[in-house]
């Protein structure tokens, strides 16, 4: 049995010999069944690349996800947010790979609030409440702040912040695509070099000097005017604007679900275990925890079939 989760930027296996991850951005033609192919079935997946802004819907999505995996992997089944797994492409597919996690943690982790925080988004999840999380949207767990969408990576840094202060001076930002939440924390010592995955937003290098120099551009300068020092005032600021919506929602989580503990996962699993004084699921289940709904949802499938 193999674990699929398939994003719209990112391709991530669970398999016997570990964890495979492929940026596979669907909104620029990835050849998604050209990267399964080296991966033999059966197969449990889950899916949220269905939001894609190459698909007119997310029924569409869901058919050329299951057309292109079962191409493939003719018998493989999909996960939902029923809690279900089906052979057809049905609504429930859509973007149901936080709640494979829950329903692989909930159990042993009742007691906990779980954050994935991964490229692009932040999953909040209070496992205590399975029974209530299951057929929630995204929008319906956008508005219970179940799901902050903000990321380590690829979150384009003017999304959340209207305006830095630079040197005392309140100074408006650019809304372009200038730089990335990855240039931030790179910058800030939060990721190395190898774990900036995605695309910078010119195309270049992922190193710092790369990125301090998309950072100052933000506020439409180089670092010939405002330095290196500018260019890391951009980053903290935005640092803390992140930090500060991700914290407090899964605070919000705690309170709401009466939860004891927060377990992270994901690129941000360890800053956020020590912002939260949590702890990492990569403690607790090694390095599967990088690809968490898919080792979800193949263990999952896997209990199942243990018991039918």
């Amino acid at each position: 049995m193999i674990g699929i989760d398939i994003g719209g930027a990112n391709l991530k296996v669970v398999d016997d010999a570990g964890v495979h991850i492929h940026y596979c951005p669907l909104w620029q033609s990835a050849p998604l069944a050209d990267l399964l192919e080296p991966y033999a079935g059966p197969a449990a997946v889950v899916m949220s690349g269905e939001l894609a802004d190459c698909f007119p819907n997310k029924i569409a999505g869901i058919r050329w996800i299951v057309d292109a995996v079962q191409g493939v992997i003719p018998d493989a089944a999909f996960y939902g947010t029923d809690a279900a797994f089906h052979t057809r492409p049905v609504p429930a597919l859509a973007a149901a790979n936080w709640l494979a996690s829950a329903d692989y943690l909930r159990e042993e982790y009742a007691n906990a609030v779980l954050l994935d925080v991964g490229s692009t988004t932040a999953d909040v999840i209070p496992l205590n409440c399975f029974e209530d999380l299951k057929g929630l949207t995204d929008t319906r767990r956008l508005q219970k702040q179940y799901l902050v969408y903000t990321g380590m990576l690829r979150t384009n840094v003017a999304t959340l912040l209207s305006s830095v202060t630079l040197d005392g001076i309140v100074t408006p930002v650019s809304t372009e695509y200038f730089a990335a939440s990855a240039d931030a924390h790179l910058v800030l010592g939060h990721i190395a070099p190898v774990d900036y995955t995605s695309p910078a937003p010119d195309g270049g290098e992922k190193t710092v000097d790369a990125a301090l120099r998309r950072l100052a551009r933000v506020v439409c300068a180089d670092i010939d005017e405002i330095g290196n020092s500018g260019a890391l005032q951009v980053a903290r600021q935005f640092w803390e604007v992140q930090r500060t919506l991700i914290v407090r929602a899964a605070g919000r989580a705690l309170f709401r679900s009466g939860a004891e503990r927060v377990i992270t996962a994901g690129i941000g699993a360890e800053i956020f275990a020590r912002e939260l004084a949590g702890v990492t699921l990569e403690q607790e289940i090694g390095e599967v925890a990088d690809a968490l709904p898919a080792y979800a949802v193949r263990e999952v499938a896997l209990r199942r079939a243990a018991c039918d």
